[in-house]
C-alpha cells in the first residue's frame, strides 16, 4: 500500500510531501488499518479541498492507493491527524 501526504498552507506557505510504502514492513497491517480509517473518514468531502481550515492553518491531501481525500486543520479526524503525523515523520 502506498500512502502519500501533501501538506500546504501554514504561516510560511511551505509545501511538504512524504510517502510511505507499507510493502514488506513488519507493521504493514497497522499502517493499512489506519490509512483505511483516515480515507473512510474523508469520504463525502466536497470537491475543491473540502472543509476550509483556519487562516495560516494547514491543508492536507491524503492519497492511499490512488484514493484521495482532502482535509484541513482543525477539522481532521484523529485517524487523519495520526496518519499525517506518521507519514510526514517516517516517509521519504
Amino acid at each position: 500500500m502506498r500512502i502519500q501526504v501533501r501538506r500546504t498552507g501554514g504561516f510560511a506557505g511551505i509545501e511538504r510531501h512524504a510517502e510511505v510504502d507499507t510493502s514488506g514492513r513488519p507493521d504493514a497491517a497497522e499502517w493499512q488499518a489506519l490509512a483505511e480509517r483516515a480515507v473512510a473518514a474523508g469520504r463525502g468531502t466536497p470537491p475543491g479541498g473540502g472543509p476550509h481550515g483556519v487562516p495560516d492553518g494547514f491543508s492536507y491531501e491524503i492519497t492511499v492507493d490512488g484514493r484521495t481525500v482532502r482535509c484541513a486543520d482543525p477539522r481532521l479526524t484523529d485517524e487523519q491527524r495520526e496518519l499525517v503525523r506518521r507519514v510526514l515523520k517516517e516517509g521519504a
